[in-house]
């Protein structure tokens, strides 16, 4: 699996509730999307930072939904262009289970 950063900045004084709103707006068009195996929005108030973590079945899923038509409507939605880090998940731990796994070579 690959792991997927994205940080953008937000314009000065947006809060929670606002970026919440901007999120919202976008999680309908994730949930179908069968390369994705989960993402987590994220939100930082002091540095007024937004941006996702996503888990992807493969590279290949992360050129495919994540191009230069994403690059834009990141920055045309949050104001600014997208920041992204990408690294290969390559063990997962699940503490509930007290499991540690190798994961194999993503695509």
């Amino acid at each position: 699996m690959i792991v997927e950063i994205v940080r953008f900045d937000l314009p000065p004084g947006t809060t929670r509730d606002d970026a919440m709103a901007l999120y919202e707006q976008s999680a309908p068009g994730w949930l179908d999307n069968p390369d994705l195996v989960e993402k987590y929005y994220l939100f930082d108030a002091q540095r007024c930072e937004g941006g996702g973590i996503y888990i992807w079945r493969s590279r290949a899923a992360i050129d495919r939904w994540h191009g230069t038509d994403y690059i834009r409507m990141v920055a045309a939605r949050y104001g600014s262009a997208p920041r992204i880090e990408i690294m290969e998940a390559v063990m997962h731990l699940d503490p509930a289970r007290r499991s540690a796994t190798r994961l194999e070579m993503s695509g």
